[in-house]
């Protein structure tokens, strides 16, 4: 197998497993090749990454050593993934009866969530989680984006507990904006006592929910290290829940004039982007 050919192969194997340690002696065995050609190869690879920043190739010396792929999206991809997203949700088609926002459409597009996700995993890029955390059902598809960057697990919390899940826990929680009573339940097979957990969803009002997802974590001794929302409402600007990173703010919806007000969250000005 020539050079360019390893190459492409050597590319496809790391980022179709983001993360994972991958020893030298894999490639060798894989493309009967020598070490120091596949070193060179790797060399060749992580250059290129850098250069166009494709996200991080990682090479770790010693007998536990190898190579990994870390997806990172740069600071002006982020920006531009973010505003683009903010102007399609500003379609004043979007708007629903009630002052609600339509967008179902767009967190079920793959490519999209995908980068949604991989925005998330930049993010959160020095956590090193067990598995990623969301509630249904809207938030599964950008969850299971951040999962895959992090290539963990997804783990679901439902509304109500289902017989094929075996022994559930579940918990009452009060909604932040209605100030209902609702239930959520988290099969005990899904989720392993002392988890490292990163919980990720769709959208947040006043946080009642994410708040009762960190309620049922402390059920089952999970450490969170992190909380991330596509989008968050200006209003109330008193959360439930104090530690989150929102993508998007969104300021206002009005039926009547068919508005809509949406834009980047506020690290992305902290972070200087």
């Amino acid at each position: 197998m020539r050079r360019s050919e390893r190459i492409a192969a050597i590319t496809r194997v790391l980022t179709d497993n983001p993360r994972r340690l991958f020893p030298l002696k894999y490639f060798t065995e894989k493309f009967d090749s020598a070490k120091s050609s596949i070193s060179e190869d790797l060399a060749i690879v992580k250059k290129v990454f850098e250069s166009l920043k494709l996200g991080k190739v990682e090479t770790l010396a010693g007998a536990a050593g190898g190579v990994r792929y870390i997806p990172l999206y740069p600071d002006t991809e982020i920006r531009r993934i973010l505003t683009d997203l903010c102007k399609n949700l500003s379609d004043p088609e979007r708007v629903l009866p009630g002052d609600f926002l339509y967008m179902t459409d767009l967190v079920f597009m793959p490519g999209l969530v995908n980068k949604i996700g991989g925005i998330f995993a930049t993010y959160f890029f020095d956590k090193d989680p067990d598995c990623i955390i969301t509630m249904e059902t809207k938030g599964i598809p950008i969850a299971l984006m951040t999962a895959r960057a992090f290539n963990v697990p997804l783990v679901t919390i439902r509304r109500s507990g289902k017989v094929t899940e075996g022994s559930v826990v579940s918990i009452n929680y009060v909604t932040g904006s209605s100030k209902k009573i609702e239930t959520m339940s988290l099969s005990r097979k899904a989720l392993p006592v002392g988890s490292k957990v990163i919980i990720i969803d769709d959208f947040m009002k006043a946080g009642g929910t994410v708040r009762g997802m960190l309620e049922l974590m402390e059920e089952f001794k999970a450490e969170v290290l992190g909380v991330g929302v596509l989008v968050e409402t200006a209003k109330p600007e008193k959360k439930l829940v104090e530690k989150y990173i929102s993508l998007l703010i969104l300021e206002s919806v009005d039926n009547d004039t068919d508005s809509i007000t949406i834009r980047p969250g506020e690290w992305m000005q902290e972070a200087g982007l």
